[in-house]
């Protein structure tokens, strides 16, 4: 009997602890992400399944290029999937299909965009980043609701980085920031 009590202790105690280990997981390192509409297409589509590394911009201010998951400004209950365009104290001038940041020190940077799949809408705006703001766009301009229409993105909104898409099984590979250079 006390065998059996003693087997039955470690059994309760490494469930114990491995529900502790997701659980810390889950809320301070990575979490997983289900893709929701198509703004992020074609690189991101609905459906897709992500993972999410919290801890990245503990670490690091976000670049320009990565994809982030955020709570929406206006909905916190609500998380959206965006791709950071502007930083912090820059200047974001959209005109047509040509995106322009200009940096602190006033240098002029057209992106170059190849995962921008195709872009109808003919937008003519600007906007300045303050300093705690990020702009995000989705990568499917014509159907993505972002920074252009409610502005930059709080940085205390972000939750984390897109590290890995884990589904489909077939389209599952890691992620990091594009390179505009």
């Amino acid at each position: 009997m006390k065998a059996f009590l003693w087997s039955l202790f470690e059994v309760v105690e490494t469930i114990a602890i491995a529900v502790v280990a997701v659980v810390l997981v889950r809320a301070f390192i990575a979490q997983p992400f289900l893709v929701s509409g198509t703004s992020m297409e074609p690189n991101f589509k609905d459906g897709d399944y992500l993972l999410v590394d919290e801890i990245a911009y503990r670490l690091r201010e976000p670049e320009r290029g990565e994809v982030v998951v955020f709570k929406y400004p206006l909905d916190p209950r609500s998380y959206y999937i965006k791709r950071v365009i502007g930083l912090p104290g820059e200047r974001v001038v959209i005109n047509g299909q040509t995106v322009t940041v200009y940096a602190k020190d006033g240098t002029k940077q057209v992106l170059k965009e190849p995962y921008v799949a195709h872009m109808l809408n003919n937008d003519q705006s600007e906007f300045t980043v303050k300093p705690g703001e990020y702009f995000v766009m989705g990568d499917n301009r014509d159907f993505s609701y972002d920074s252009r229409r409610w502005g930059p993105l709080p940085a205390n909104d972000m939750i984390g980085l897109v590290r890995f898409r884990l589904w489909p099984v077939d389209k599952a590979m890691a992620y990091g920031a594009y390179s505009y250079q």
